[in-house]
């Protein structure tokens, strides 16, 4: 059974967001250098800032990590090959621990002296300024989250298919693989806030469209032992689980399900896994039947792009393993990085000036398995999702099973 149910998905989207979106509009006072390229926060005649939130102690520590070395590698790179506008390019770390206060907290202290954000890690932090970004802030932020609550801001750009799309595309997946099928029950475990419940709309709108019944379990980001979740859904006799949680939630559902004979296919989001849980004693139920969707190939795919990326950050961090969150980091930066080029180009290194930029690029990074393009704020860069499952033996630990094309919902 193929599944092709974006299209109403989309029109519901639009409609929630329709009032979210803003003229876009610099901030007073902006100068011009020597050369007549017009500047304004986070720019001086021999630099450019941006800002990194990240999250190296909370429960996404590994994709942290990962997201934020793989921008300082760009870094490294671009500032060698001369930087940008004649500037070089420094990029402000601060870790928030995945706390809402620290978060937020952490983007009003750095957003002043910074020209955007190529980087910020977390929906609900992310929603949690949207409006002072869209008002008064006006910088571009290009997060490492996924909410389709993001979607119809000028400036807060989603790279990747949102999570309610790359649900829809994973449940799809599972039924072109026929393990599930039309009267079966799924179960959903899903954090509560932006992302998981973003996703639970993509589970719920599959669900109506294919018969299918789904069986919610929502976690908060503190609940690490999956064992109840997994009782309550094998006695509901669920068929398959998604999952839209943080890595350790992934792992224990999955151990505590093939501890238990609870054999049922799980999928997870891009944000529900790290290369590290294979070490644990959930990885060998990981390599099992266990898959993840992303709007990228993975890092240690053989495709042109996954392996220069892989070669130099391994020669840059030479202890320290590959995920793909080295992926979302350097393509997230890479993207900024085009946006400078074309607005200094156009002699306007402003805020607005980038935005403007941001809004002429597309098919960025196919490369990388799958094209974004980024002419519509209302819509994520691309609705198109990789399919890809844990394996041991694969640099990054994971490979595809099934790659981005024609033949998905999309």
């Amino acid at each position: 059974m193929k599944l092709r149910v974006y299209g109403a998905a989309l029109a519901a989207l639009a409609l929630a967001v329709a009032g979210c979106s803003g003229k876009a509009t610099s901030k007073d006072g902006a100068d011009a250098d020597r050369s007549g390229v017009r500047t304004g926060e986070g720019v001086t005649d021999t630099k450019i800032t941006l800002g990194a939130l990240t999250d190296m102690t909370g429960v996404y520590a590994s994709l942290g990590k990962s997201v934020t070395q793989a921008q300082q590698l760009w870094v490294k790179q671009t500032n060698a090959a001369g930087g940008i506008c004649d500037r070089q390019v420094e990029l402000t770390v601060r870790d928030h621990g995945y706390d809402p206060q620290k978060a937020v907290a952490a983007y009003t202290e750095l957003e002043p002296d910074v020209l955007g954000f190529p980087q910020f890690i977390g929906s609900p932090f992310v929603s949690a300024v949207e409006q002072r970004i869209d008002g008064q802030d006006k910088g571009v932020v290009l997060p490492q989250a996924w909410s389709a609550n993001l979607l119809g801001s000028p400036y807060v750009r989603v790279i990747g298919a949102t999570y309610d799309v790359e649900t829809i595309n994973l449940i799809d997946y599972l039924l072109e693989e026929k393990r599930i099928t039309e009267g079966d029950r799924i179960g959903h475990v899903y954090f509560e806030g932006d992302y998981g419940e973003n996703a639970l709309a993509g589970s719920r709108h599959a669900a109506k469209e294919a018969g299918l019944t789904v069986v919610e379990q929502k976690i908060k980001p503190t609940d690490n032992d999956m064992t109840a979740q997994v009782s309550a859904l094998k006695q509901a006799g669920v068929k398959a689980v998604v999952i839209s949680a943080g890595p350790r939630q992934a792992a224990s559902l999955v151990g505590v399900a093939a501890a238990t004979g609870f054999d049922v296919p799980v999928v997870g989001n891009n944000s529900a896994y790290a290369p590290q849980l294979l070490a644990t004693q959930a990885g060998p139920a990981l390599q099992k039947d266990y898959y993840i969707g992303a709007s990228t190939l993975p890092v240690g795919d053989a495709a042109k792009g996954p392996a220069a990326l892989a070669e130099a950050y391994t020669a840059q961090y030479p202890k320290d393993g590959l995920d793909n969150g080295v992926i979302a980091g350097y393509n997230a930066a890479s993207v900024f990085g085009e946006a400078l080029e074309k607005a200094c180009a156009s002699r306007d290194l402003t805020r607005d000036g980038v935005g403007k930029a941001l809004l002429t690029i597309k098919d960025f990074g196919a490369d990388f398995g799958v094209a974004h393009d980024f002419t519509d704020p209302a819509a994520p860069s691309t609705r198109q999702t990789v399919v890809m499952k844990p394996d041991a033996g694969t640099p990054g630990g994971l490979k595809v099973v099934r790659r981005a094309g024609r033949d998905q919902l999309v």
